[in-house]
C-alpha cells in the first residue's frame, strides 16, 4: 500500500488524481492511502473513497497520528510542508520545515514503510550537475531533508525534485497579480533562466516513478523539468503581449528589493526576506535544468510538456 501527503495541494491532488486515471491498472484505488490534515469525512474526500482509497487523518504536529496514518503501508510519498513560515529568519537546522519532514519520515519507519518518495524541488543544478548547496532559502529545508534520507540505513528513499511550477510565474515576477496587475515595470532582484513546468506534467511524471518497480528509483534523485527555459524578462514579455502593452522588468539589489515590496506592496517582511534570495540562485543559473527525464517520461506516453505560454494566456484570460 501506498501512502501519500498533501491530498488537498496543488502537486499531491494532481499525483493522486493521476495515479488513479493513468496508473489505476498499476496501483488499485484500494491500495492508496490519503493522509491528510482535513477532516477525512469531508465531502471533497468522498470521489476517492467511493473509489476505494482510504482516507486517514494525520498532521505533521502529531507524530502518532502519522504512525496511525501510515500503518500497513510500504511507502510513502511524502509532499513538503506547506508551513513555510517555519523556514523564516534563517531556521537554524532541524527548526525550519525539515522538521515536519523528518517527523513523518521518523513515523513512518515506526509504522514499517520501507521506502519514501520525498518531493523536493528543482534548484540546485548547475552545470549539469545536481548539487547539494543553494543560493535560494526555499530550497534549504529540501536540502535538510535529503540528507537526512541519506543518512538512514533502515529505510530506502527517492527524492523527486520537481521542477518550478508553470502556474507560480506570478510569484517570480515580483508578486505579479494576474487579474488586476498595472504596473508597466517589475521589480526583481535578479533574473535568470528557469525550466518552467506544469504541474499536470510533473504529477503524471511522479506518478509515473510511484508506479514503478520501487528498485528502479531507489537511491536516486530525479529532476522533473522540462528543459526549455524562459527568463523574468522574456516571461514579462509575454505577460505584456497577452495583454497588449509592454511590461519591463528592473533588476535591483537585495535590500531595494526588500524594501519595494514591504513598503511599497504592502508584503509580509519575513516572507519577502526569505523568498528574495531566490533571484541569486536564478542568477546562478541553478533553475536552468538540462535533464531529459521528464521530456522522456512524457514521450512515451505519447505527451509533450506544456509550454508556459499556455498556462500565462490561461492564468490571464
Amino acid at each position: 500500500m501506498l501512502a501519500l501527503t498533501s491530498a488537498t495541494g496543488k502537486l499531491g491532488s494532481a499525483v493522486i488524481s493521476s495515479l488513479l486515471s493513468d496508473f489505476n491498472s498499476i496501483i488499485p484505488p484500494s491500495d492508496l492511502v490519503i493522509c491528510t490534515s482535513s477532516d477525512p469525512l469531508s465531502p471533497q474526500f468522498a470521489p476517492l473513497a467511493a473509489k476505494g482509497a482510504t482516507i486517514r487523518p494525520m498532521t505533521y504536529d502529531s507524530p502518532a497520528s502519522m504512525v496511525s496514518a501510515f500503518a500497513g503501508c510500504t511507502a510513502l510519498f511524502l509532499v513538503s510542508s506547506p508551513r513555510i513560515s517555519m523556514d523564516f529568519n534563517a531556521a537554524p537546522p532541524g527548526q525550519g520545515r525539515e522538521a515536519h519532514h523528518m517527523a513523518a519520515i521518523d513515523a513512518a519507519r515506526k509504522a514499517g514503510v520501507q521506502h519514501i518518495y520525498y518531493s523536493s524541488l528543482a534548484f540546485g543544478f548547475k552545470a549539469g550537475t545536481p548539487m547539494d548547496t543553494s543560493l535560494a532559502s526555499v530550497m534549504t529545508a529540501h536540502l535538510r531533508t535529503e540528507a537526512y534520507l541519506a543518512s538512514l540505513t533502515d529505510i530506502s528513499y527517492t527524492s523527486v525534485r520537481e521542477g518550478l511550477y508553470s502556474e507560480s510565474w506570478p510569484l517570480y515576477l515580483g508578486y505579479y497579480e494576474p487579474e488586476h496587475d498595472d504596473r508597466a515595470e517589475i521589480v526583481v532582484a535578479g533574473d535568470g533562466k528557469i525550466s518552467w513546468t506544469s504541474i499536470a506534467d510533473m504529477a503524471f511524471c511522479t506518478a509515473a516513478i510511484l508506479a514503478a518497480p520501487r528498485e528502479e528509483w531507489a537511491g536516486r534523485m530525479c529532476y522533473l523539468s522540462q528543459r526549455r527555459a524562459l527568463t523574468l524578462e522574456e516571461v514579462a514579455g509575454v505577460v505584456g503581449s497577452v495583454k497588449g502593452r509592454k511590461i519591463g522588468l528592473k533588476v535591483v539589489g537585495r535590500g531595494e528589493y526588500e524594501r519595494y515590496y514591504v513598503e511599497e506592496r504592502g508584503r509580509e517582511g519575513d516572507a519577502v526576506r526569505w523568498w528574495s534570495s531566490t533571484y541569486a540562485a536564478l542568477e546562478a543559473g541553478e533553475c536552468e535544468v538540462e535533464q531529459p527525464l521528464l521530456e522522456d517520461m512524457l514521450r512515451e506516453a505519447g505527451k509533450v510538456p506544456k509550454r508556459l505560454e499556455e498556462t500565462i494566456k490561461e492564468m490571464l484570460a
